[in-house]
């Protein structure tokens, strides 16, 4: 009987986990401390889903910058259209996002 438990907890667990990860909300945590196990965290609003309208792919020699630059953006604006993008390690080909409104 404790087999059974212990499985349906692992499944719970798991179907918890995909939810949360599928749920796709992205918090962001501000002036986090900890003290004596006393946890102060201030959670921001939540940012919103965006859906990009136009679309690039780098091409030899540029970068991250020039992109944005090219495209009338802040550096700023960039990456915010592309959170999941590292500026260090952009490859020939890969798409970034040049314009997105809220979804």
């Amino acid at each position: 009987m404790a087999n059974h438990a212990a499985a349906a907890l692992l499944m719970a667990s798991l179907l918890v986990a995909v939810t949360l990860a599928d749920a796709r909300i992205t918090l962001q945590v501000q002036g986090g401390s900890m003290k004596e196990g006393n946890a102060a965290m201030t959670f921001m609003k939540t940012v919103p889903a965006l859906t990009c309208n136009k679309v690039r792919g780098f091409q030899a020699g540029d970068t991250c910058f020039d992109v944005a630059l090219g495209a009338g953006l802040t550096q700023a604006q960039f990456l915010s259209f592309n959170p999941n993008l590292n500026c260090l390690k952009v490859f020939v080909g890969q798409w970034v996002c040049l314009h997105a409104s809220s979804a």
